[in-house]
């Protein structure tokens, strides 16, 4: 394999500094320490997160939205400063556009148990691509199953990719929703969503995004992609575990019913008399929020927007390049897809011979954490005939010197630890 060269691998702008921001690996030393390559699945959490949440509870905490004293006062205005943080992260056009879940598949069950429930009935069509995660296909998936609608699944083409063409194709009378990732959880996919958007809503339908891939790594602006929906997780991007966000254009988010009821979701009760349900986002916001979860996530949100989206993107895209050259030159691994074409974060590959918990658990020995298997998209591994894949995905606390490491560690394979063939056990 081709000696990686420092001067080549260098990201332009993020230095390890960026590193001392996270607790979990500012004692970790850089040459033996945790290489945490497991960003897809869940971010580390930067110093101010971690502040945000104690503060919270040391200084403010107070139900919100319910006690006229000063704990509570101060408690509800810094959830609703949150709120704004995460419209300001989305270029969302309200604050009330935004609600508050505990994830991406927390929102992706509530829109079809609101939107689909109120759009979809017996013979129209939900349209979803191939390479979803399985928390935007199983909503979807019962949706059509309880209302005797039918799931239309775009194909991915072999390179790993959803073909406009294809997508267009599927849009026909009967869909009233379309629901696609804007990155792949696999392969780290770049779908083309605004152009998808555009096509959805020339057809009239609904689109439903799940961005849960996409914001640790790209500027994302609703308005400007023209979405309907649009949701992402928390702890994706270094944010607490738990929280999440959903955008909804607010002329489609006044017409949903309440997901859950409860407390907070009311103007008044009677045992006799109609309900009447308060405006949104506290329609669907049901029972007592997650505040410090809420003020962590908004430090998240700021964090990452102030270290720059010119530098984001461009770490992003050294480290991706550089990982294809330098895993690509090593004996019997394929990179899967073509992550270098718009990086966002993840490399996928696949040994020959060699079931990817085996390459996981060798690597966990040399005390470096990526994710192997098929990553809740065994649909999707399927159509491209693997059993699964090692997935390095990067943050902005990695650095060249976490690629070394990896491909060092891949050199020092026992030729005996190799099998002719690869076990059919399926992991999740």
């Amino acid at each position: 394999m081709t000696q990686m060269r420092h001067s080549e691998l260098r990201p332009r702008y993020l230095t390890t500094s960026v590193r001392d921001d996270f607790p979990i690996l500012r004692a970790e030393p850089e040459d033996t320490g945790l290489v945490y390559l497991d960003n897809a699945a869940t971010t580390q959490k930067p110093q101010v997160v971690l502040d945000a949440i104690t503060g919270y509870y040391t200084t403010i905490n107070s139900n919100v939205g319910r006690g006229y004293h000063r704990l509570g006062l101060a408690s509800t205005e810094a959830f609703e400063q949150a709120r704004v943080a995460a419209q300001e992260f989305l270029g969302a056009a309200h604050p009330e556009e935004i609600v508050f879940t505990r994830g991406t598949t927390d929102a992706t069950n509530l829109l079809a148990a609101t939107v689909g429930r109120r759009l979809v009935g017996p013979g129209d069509q939900v349209v979803i691509t191939g390479m979803e995660h399985n928390s935007n296909l199983l909503p979807w998936r019962r949706l059509a199953e309880e209302t005797g609608a039918e799931l239309v699944v775009v194909p991915v083409a072999v390179d790993g990719r959803v073909r406009l063409a294809d997508f267009t194709a599927a849009l026909g009378p009967r869909v009233r929703i379309a629901a696609f990732a804007h990155v792949s959880n696999v392969l780290g996919t770049v779908n083309p969503v605004r152009e998808m958007i555009a096509a959805a809503h020339r057809h009239g339908v609904v689109t439903v995004i799940d961005g849960a891939q996409a914001v640790a790594h790209r500027r994302v602006d609703v308005r400007d992609l023209d979405a309907d929906f649009y949701c992402f997780s928390g702890h994706k991007v270094y944010g607490p575990m738990g929280t999440g966000v959903l955008y909804g254009r607010r002329d489609l988010l006044v017409e949903l019913a309440p997901y859950q009821v409860g407390g907070g979701t009311v103007k008044g009760v009677s045992f006799a008399e109609p309900v009447t349900y308060v405006p949104v986002p506290a329609r669907l916001e049901a029972g007592t929020p997650d505040v410090a979860g809420g003020l962590g996530l908004a430090a998240a949100l700021r964090y990452l927007t102030d270290l720059g989206w010119d530098a984001v993107r461009a770490h992003d895209e050294t480290l991706v390049r550089t990982a294809v050259e330098a895993l690509g030159g090593l004996d019997r691994l394929r990179i899967i897809g073509d992550p270098a074409h718009d990086p966002s974060g993840i490399v996928s590959f696949a040994i020959d011979g060699l079931h990817p918990y085996d390459v996981g658990g060798h690597l966990d020995r040399h005390n470096i954490a990526v994710r192997c298997g098929v990553h809740c998209s065994s649909t999707f591994l399927d159509s491209l005939d693997l059993v699964g894949t090692v997935r390095v995905s990067f943050a902005v606390y990695n650095t060249e010197r976490d690629l070394e490491r990896v491909c060092d560690a891949l050199r020092t394979v026992r030729p005996g630890f190799w099998t002719t063939e690869q076990p059919n056990t399926r992991f999740l």
